[in-house]
C-alpha cells in the first residue's frame, strides 16, 4: 500500500491495523540533540487514547508507546526513530456481522473496490486507530519546534450546533470535550448526551493556533504552507472540510476589510490584524497562525441503517461494538500533531534556501 509516508526533510510513516498486533510510526530526519523521552511522547498519546470518558470508544488501551530505535541516552541520534504502540484489547468478535457488509459512511466500499479485499475488524488501515502513528511522530515534532519556541493550542471550537463563545486557553483541559470554554463544554455534553439517548453521532470543528513562527516558511507554489497544512489535515480520515484564517468567511468579506494593513513594532514589520491567519502567499508572515479543521460525526452508530452487501443485495444494518458518540475531542491532538510533523518538515527545508545560511553554518561567515 502505497501512501502511508508523509513529509520531505521531516519525513513519517505509519504502520499497522485496528486490530492486528500494534501500530507505529518511523520518523525519518529528525535532527541530532533533541531531548527525547517516552515520556515527552506519552503525554501526547493519553491525549487520543480511548476510554478518557463517556464521549468516547470504551476500548481499553493504554496506547503505551515504545521507542524502538533513534535514541541514546534521552538524546535523538539522527538515524531513523521508530515508534511502537502494541494493541491490548481488540474485540475482533465484534465486527463479524459486518465481514460482508458495506458500512454507511465507512471506507468499506471503496477500500474493497481498489484492493479487492479489506480488514473488515475496525477498519484496518482506514480505522482511527491509524493516527497512533501520527500522534507519537508529532509529539516528536513538537518537542524539536519547542526548542525554537514554536508552541501549539488546538482546541474544540463546536460540536454540532454549539460553538465556544470565548477562547480561554485555561479552561481546555478542564473539560473532556477540549474546549475552551467551560459553559459551551457543559452545553455541548447535553447534546451529545440526546445523540446518545437516540444511538446518534455528532461533528465539530478542531481549531489549531500556532505561535512563534518565523516569517519565511513555505513556498509560493505547488508547496505552500497553507496548502501542507491543509494537506497533512485533511490526511486525517474524519476530516472533511480546512480554512486558514478568515476561511470561507473571506469570500463574503472586501479586500478593504479581508487586507491585513502592515505596521511596525518594536523596530518589525508586523500586521495590524491577520485575517490571513498567518501565512501570505504560502509563506509565513511572523503572525500566529490559524487554522480549523471540520470533522464529521462518527460513521458507526446503532440505528439501523440501509446498505448493500457484497454481493450486491440490499440490506439492513445496526453496528455494534465500541465506538466514540464524537471523534472531536480526540481528533484535537491528531490535528496539532499532523501540524507539527508539517512546520518542522517546513523549517528544515527552509535551511537550505539561502546560500548566506549556508555560508554561516560551513564557512562560518
Amino acid at each position: 500500500m502505497a501512501g502511508s509516508s508523509f513529509g520531505n526533510n521531516f519525513r513519517i510513516a505509519t504502520w499497522g491495523e485496528s486490530h492486528g498486533k500494534g501500530l507505529g510510526v518511523v520518523v525519518d530526519g529528525c535532527p541530532a540533540g533533541v531531548a527525547l523521552t517516552e515520556e515527552d511522547i506519552q503525554k501526547y498519546m493519553n491525549r487520543r487514547k480511548p476510554g478518557q470518558s463517556k464521549y468516547t470508544t470504551a476500548r481499553r488501551e493504554g496506547d503505551t508507546v515504545e521507542i524502538l530505535s533513534g535514541v541514546f541516552e534521552g538524546v535523538t541520534t539522527g538515524t531513523p526513530i521508530s515508534l511502537m504502540v502494541r494493541n491490548q484489547d481488540q474485540r475482533s468478535g465484534d465486527y463479524s456481522n459486518i465481514a460482508e457488509i458495506f458500512r454507511p459512511g465507512h471506507a468499506d466500499f471503496s477500500y474493497r473496490e481498489k484492493y479487492g479485499i479489506r480488514d473488515y475488524r475496525g477498519g484496518g488501515r482506514s480505522s482511527g486507530r491509524e493516527t497512533i502513528g501520527r500522534v507519537a511522530a508529532g509529539a516528536v515534532a513538537a518537542k524539536a519546534l519547542g526548542e525554537l519556541g514554536i508552541t501549539f493550542t488546538t482546541f474544540t471550537r463546536s460540536i454540532g450546533p454549539v460553538e465556544a463563545a470565548s477562547a480561554n486557553v485555561e479552561e481546555i483541559f478542564e473539560n473532556a470535550l477540549y474546549m475552551p470554554d467551560n459553559s459551551a463544554a457543559a452545553e455541548a455534553a447535553a447534546y451529545l448526551e440526546e445523540c446518545m439517548k437516540h444511538k446518534d453521532s455528532a461533528g465539530g470543528v478542531v481549531e489549531c493556533w500556532i505561535d512563534g513562527v518565523p516569517a519565511g516558511i513555505g513556498d509560493p507554489v505547488f508547496d505552500k504552507l497553507d496548502a501542507r497544512l491543509a494537506g497533512a489535515v485533511f490526511s486525517i480520515g474524519a476530516v472533511k472540510g480546512f480554512e486558514i484564517g478568515e476561511g470561507f468567511a473571506a469570500a463574503k468579506s472586501n479586500g478593504s476589510r479581508n487586507n491585513d494593513p502592515f505596521v511596525v513594532r518594536d523596530g518589525r514589520v508586523a500586521k495590524e490584524t491577520n485575517h490571513a491567519g498567518g501565512i501570505l502567499g504560502g509563506i509565513s508572515d511572523g503572525s500566529r497562525i490559524i487554522f480549523r479543521a471540520a470533522v464529521k460525526p462518527t460513521p458507526s452508530i446503532s440505528q439501523p441503517q440501509h446498505t448493500v452487501d457484497i454481493y450486491g443485495q440490499e440490506r439492513e444494518i445496526e453496528i455494534h461494538g465500541r465506538h466514540d458518540p464524537v471523534i472531536v475531542p480526540r481528533a484535537v491532538v491528531v490535528v496539532e500533531s499532523m501540524a507539527a510533523i508539517t512546520i518542522l518538515d517546513g523549517v528544515l527545508t527552509d535551511l537550505g534556501c539561502r546560500m548566506e545560511d549556508l555560508r554561516r553554518k560551513y564557512v562560518g561567515c
